[in-house]
């Protein structure tokens, strides 16, 4: 990776409420590939899901070209998906299915993969910014003026999800490429953590200086906060060659 290179952490936690975790997560920088995926169709369903997505992905060898792995990188989620249709069938339940995002990068440039209400972040020059844009109920009434992000935050229907993988007939993935720079933080994370914890604040504590205290930090202000999901964040920072942000 040329330029640039990566250092990140991550971590997944129950929550306070949940008795078990449906989120998972994969931290690969020697891969230049990070992914949240949070599982739904109850404990066993959604489990089964979100650590299928991950396994799967770990899987795809490395290309050394994004354009390379990013077509690797979809074809698996495919495959991921027509088992999860199968698997749904075979159970007779009504669903299975888990939110995705994923961060993919070689050097200066990068690419998002989405489907769900997982989310993308990144602070840059101390500006937090989301890249990602949800597929939920929630975020189409947010789109159309009719409930406001902190209202969004607390609506009752704020699970329904429109995008997911496994959970319709196709497989629909967002996609957006990234030009990145030295010192650029981002933030993979399920909406257990966003329901939780406002923007500006995520901007905070994107400012200390180690992946593994952002990390830290995300997931003890989400217990604070009584953490009625799972909560699972992915931390990456992009630093030049010689170390420096």
């Amino acid at each position: 990776m040329s330029g640039l290179r990566y250092r990140s952490a991550s971590h997944s936690h129950v929550g306070m409420v949940r008795p078990t975790n449906q989120d998972a997560c994969l931290d690969a920088p020697e891969a230049g590939l990070w992914v949240v995926a949070d599982g739904m169709g109850g404990h066993a369903g959604g489990e089964f899901v979100s650590t299928l997505i991950v396994e799967t992905l770990r899987a795809v060898p490395a290309a050394a070209v994004l354009a390379d792995y990013l077509r690797a990188l979809r074809a698996a989620l495919e495959q991921a998906h027509a088992l999860v249709r199968r698997e749904t069938e075979r159970r007779g339940v009504e669903l299975m299915g888990s939110t995705l995002v994923l961060l993919a990068a070689r050097g200066a440039e990068a690419a998002c993969l989405w489907a769900g209400d997982s989310r993308l972040y990144r602070l840059r020059d101390g500006q937090l910014e989301r890249l990602s844009h949800d597929h939920s109920y929630v975020q189409e009434l947010v789109d159309g003026g009719l409930l406001d992000e902190a209202q969004a935050r607390s609506h009752p229907l704020g699970n329904i999800v429109t995008r997911a993988l496994g959970s319709t007939e196709s497989l629909e993935l967002a996609a957006l490429s990234l030009e990145v720079r030295a010192g650029d933080c981002f933030l993979l994370c399920s909406d257990g953590l966003t329901r939780t914890v406002e923007d500006h604040e995520l901007g905070l504590m994107l400012g200390h200086a180690l992946p593994g205290e952002m990390v830290r930090s995300l997931i003890h202000l989400g217990l604070l906060r009584g953490a009625p999901d799972n909560l699972t964040v992915v931390v990456v920072r992009a630093l030049a060659d010689d170390g420096q942000a």
